[in-house]
């Protein structure tokens, strides 16, 4: 992806801080698979997830207010640096993603083929993430087939 300019330090941590959006929304999809994942990665992701889990709990409609402060302050800010709004918005076009297949999972039911799609869609979008964490930490742009280019036509 094109290179906008250097990150310091602040920026990839904001960077890295809002793909806890898009991982907090995929651990309703972890209950078949939480058993088999190491316990030092769940600690950690649970560490990663208490500022966005705190602020969604004190505020009523916590989901959709962060939803809608990040893309309006973050990904609709010129001031912002691009590498924070293009996390932002992948982040965001990740939650979308998951939202509806949660939908679309309550549709199916509980059976056989929701747990393993439900084990799948949370393995994914862990390894989605854990990817995009580490090249924010980086300095990089993560690179998402799809999604990336999707945000790039929506962040200028």
């Amino acid at each position: 992806m094109a290179w906008r300019g250097s990150t310091d330090i602040k920026d990839r941590i904001f960077g890295a801080l809002v793909y806890s959006v898009p991982l907090s929304i995929a651990f309703s999809f972890s209950l078949f698979v939480r058993d088999y994942i190491p316990q030092v990665l769940m600690v950690v992701i649970n560490i990663f997830l208490i500022p966005y889990s705190i602020i969604r709990n004190i505020i009523p409609f916590g989901d959709i207010v962060i939803f809608f402060a990040l893309f309006l302050l973050v990904v609709r800010n010129e001031r912002i640096k691009h590498f924070i709004r293009f996390n932002t918005m992948q982040s965001l076009l990740l939650d979308i993603a998951l939202t509806l297949l949660a939908m679309g999972m309550r549709i199916l039911g509980s059976n056989l083929i929701t747990a393993v799609l439900s084990s799948v869609i949370f393995m994914m979008t862990l390894i989605v993430c854990i990817y995009s964490i580490i090249q924010c930490a980086l300095g990089k742009y993560p690179d998402i087939p799809g999604i990336s280019q999707a945000v790039y036509t929506q962040v200028p």
